[in-house]
């Protein structure tokens, strides 16, 4: 479908934005969102008449067909879908069958394997609180994960493993996730995000990258700037590198969502952020390393437009 030759939003130039992510992607720099299915951004990433059902925007519609239209203005996506279920391979089928195959993918590895204790939420049920029995259960991940993938795995740059906040010291992690990793198949590129400050040492990098694992560059609530974060000595530990900015630091997520949604316009400028992510893409540039960019919109408010901001 061909683009408008006007901006609905002021200022935002859905196809001047759309070109310098190609540009980037073709040096390697892949930059694009966490998650895609936000109304939010009608009229600016996607067209408002691509949605209607008899006359009427439908928000079943817009669900099930709006990643085609993303594709046209951005390169990569993060899947954040995929941390909370195991997805069936007919699910599978359709995501990957509703996108242009140049879109590339980056997965959540789900928390059946991530989390080590169910947190206490409503939404566990019954497990709210216990052990999980499944944590880094790698023949459980490859049989109800990676292999349903296998089929689509050119498309999917890298699957992430996030760890939240947890009681458990760096070298007992560090001494179960190493085994772990050396039991995946080597059939797919992986990142590990964790959200302990303490983690952020040599141990964690060095486990890292003995196995050629990337560590996720992620701006969180309890978690160091992106400009410090990603000057710690040894924390590119692979050969590519992957960022997700998806707060600002010291804002808890509920926070973030109450002040931010419904997501149609940056709300909260992070300056330092923004520029902590152009000195790493010009940095990746020069060192002719791979990167995966992705920007959230409880960062700022508005994902695009931080990406707009960030590559102008």
């Amino acid at each position: 479908m061909t683009l408008p030759l006007f901006d609905p939003i002021p200022g935002f130039d859905r196809t001047a934005l759309a070109s310098r992510l190609r540009a980037l992607a073709a040096d390697h720099v892949w930059i694009g969102t966490s998650s895609w299915k936000y109304p939010g951004w009608l009229d600016q990433i996607y067209s408002r008449d691509r949605y209607l059902s008899r006359g009427r925007f439908s928000q079943k519609r817009f669900e099930a067909e709006c990643l085609a239209e993303y594709a046209e203005t951005f390169p990569i996506v993060c899947g954040d879908f995929s941390f909370y279920q195991f997805p069936t391979p007919e699910f599978w089928q359709r995501l990957f069958t509703s996108a242009p195959g140049g879109l590339r993918f980056a997965l959540k590895i789900p928390e059946e394997v991530t989390a080590e204790v169910f947190p206490n939420h409503p939404r566990y049920g019954p497990r709210a609180g216990m052990k999980n029995e499944s944590f880094l259960n790698a023949d459980a991940l490859a049989a109800l994960f990676l292999e349903p993938l296998e089929l689509y795995r050119d498309r999917i740059a890298t699957l992430i493993f996030e760890f939240g906040a947890r009681s458990t010291p760096a070298r007992e992690f560090i001494d179960k996730l190493g085994p772990f990793l050396d039991a995946l198949p080597q059939s797919f590129r992986y990142a590990v995000e964790v959200r302990n400050r303490a983690y952020l040492g040599a141990p964690y990098f060095d486990c890292l990258g003995e196995r050629n694992v990337a560590h996720v560059f992620n701006a969180w609530t309890k978690m160091p700037p992106l400009r410090e974060h990603i000057a710690i000595p040894g924390a590119i530990t692979a050969d590519f590198t992957v960022v997700r900015a998806l707060l600002r630091e010291g804002r808890a997520y509920e926070q973030a969502v109450e002040q931010l949604s419904p997501y149609d316009q940056v709300k909260d400028e992070n300056p330092e952020g923004r520029e902590a992510l152009r000195a790493l893409i010009r940095r990746m540039r020069e060192e002719r390393r791979s990167a995966l960019i992705f920007v959230n919109n409880r960062f700022e408010g508005n994902a695009p437009t931080t990406i707009q901001a960030i590559v102008e």
